[in-house]
């Protein structure tokens, strides 16, 4: 009887194409939206949690200047508050730390030659590489030594190594930064664009102290950057550099810091759940759409019972018993629910994917970003073909087989 009624339904559908095909759409509709809905929203934070963490692993950033403060704030980093002691002072009294960074930065024209490029120069110590997870491709990196000569040398990114030398290895040759010559000693392996669109291979490296003294002639640094050991330490670190910098900066009781130290971790928790909510705020707009799919198959089923009166009838007349109606007409809507859900996925997936190729975001598609759109859709069709088809099992046989 199952095969059999499945079948009664597929004829029931394929003898009115338009309208089942119209009925289903309100279905397809909903399970593309939601699909497609949920992939823009998975891909934002995937995005996001990139973006982050290119920014390196377990990172502690350490910045000048108060979190917030009354009155007008200058630019992130332009304060004073912080210098290279600190940075030392910080590896060496506080364990679980893997690497300390500081770096100061600012752009500049590199001049080679005849050509010319704008990029940014980052004053930086060895441990930089390590947090960064930077490569050189030919040549060195900056070295200890560098730092306590304040040499004249510098690491190129692969756009500024194509953009200024196109074929020929940078390496030994002299670049132009603030009109002072400086010998490229190595470039770096491309890492390519940030999640954000940003070229992350268009920097230049230079010792930090030679940063400080030759290029910018200050004595402060812009940030340091933490590298922690275990992630799971990243709370009680940040208080011991928040503590040991309160006391070499004297700031003492209530006095408010004057540096800030963020916790890229928690930054990406916090992330992950406010786009976490944004991915589930649309996945219930594109769910309106099946509810609403659900609704017209309801209203075609209540059709569909009308015109079917007399058939009902004589197969109640015929010994159908009330389960048999009712899974005749149950399984007409769950046909028009399956089916729709499966173009609906293709709808989805293909919008999905026009939108990572023509448009400027990202999608991610997942296994249960298909299969729980696939199921409720399913689900809709099973729950609103029920009063439809009760209806139709509750006709009185006689009554049917009267009607005209």
């Amino acid at each position: 009887m199952f095969k059999e009624s499945i079948a009664i339904a597929l004829r029931a559908l394929l003898a009115n194409k338009l309208r089942s095909i119209l009925t289903m759409l309100g279905i397809i509709i909903g399970v593309g939206a939601v699909i497609a809905m949920v992939s823009i929203g998975m891909g934002v934070r995937e995005k996001i949690q990139s973006s982050i963490a290119s920014l390196g692993s377990n990172m502690l950033i350490v910045t000048p200047g108060a979190a917030s403060s009354q009155g007008v704030r200058s630019a992130s980093g332009s304060s004073i508050t912080l210098n290279l002691e600190d940075a030392e002072y910080i590896k060496k009294v506080i364990q679980g730390i893997d690497y300390v960074a500081p770096s100061v930065s600012r752009q500049y024209q590199i001049i080679a030659g005849n050509q010319n490029w704008t990029t940014t120069v980052y004053g930086i110590t060895p441990e930089y590489m390590a947090i960064k997870s930077l490569t050189v491709g030919s040549g060195s990196f900056v070295s200890q030594q560098d730092i306590n000569s304040r040499k004249r040398v510098a690491v190129i990114g692969a756009t500024v190594a194509e953009s200024l030398f196109g074929e020929m290895n940078p390496t030994g040759q002299n670049v132009r930064i603030n009109n002072t010559p400086y010998q490229v000693i190595g470039v770096l392996d491309s890492k390519g664009q940030s999640s954000m669109g940003q070229d992350q291979d268009d920097i230049v490296l230079v010792p930090l102290t030679t940063a400080q003294e030759r290029l910018l002639g200050i004595t402060y640094i812009n940030s340091i950057s933490i590298q922690v050991t275990k992630v799971e330490e990243m709370d009680q670190v940040q208080g011991q550099v928040t503590n040991v910098l309160r006391q070499r900066h004297k700031i003492s009781g209530n006095k408010e810091d004057d540096f800030t130290v963020r916790n890229l971790t928690s930054i990406m928790e916090m992330m992950t759940a406010t786009t976490g909510t944004i991915t589930l705020f649309l996945g219930c707009i594109g769910a309106i759409s099946l509810l609403v799919g659900g609704i017209g198959i309801m209203n075609i089923m209540m059709v569909s019972v009308t015109e079917r009166t007399r058939e009902i009838g004589i197969r109640k007349a015929l010994g159908a018993r009330y389960r048999d109606i009712m899974l005749q007409f149950l399984i007409e809507s769950v046909v028009i629910g399956v089916l729709g859900g499966i173009f609906g996925i293709m709808l989805g997936v293909a919008v999905a994917f026009a939108i990572s190729a023509f448009g400027s975001l990202n999608t991610v598609i997942s296994p249960v970003s298909i299969l729980v759109p696939f199921a409720v859709s399913v689900a809709v069709g099973l729950f609103f073909g029920i009063y439809p088809a009760r209806k139709a099992a509750l006709l009185d046989p006689i009554e049917a087989l009267r009607y005209e």
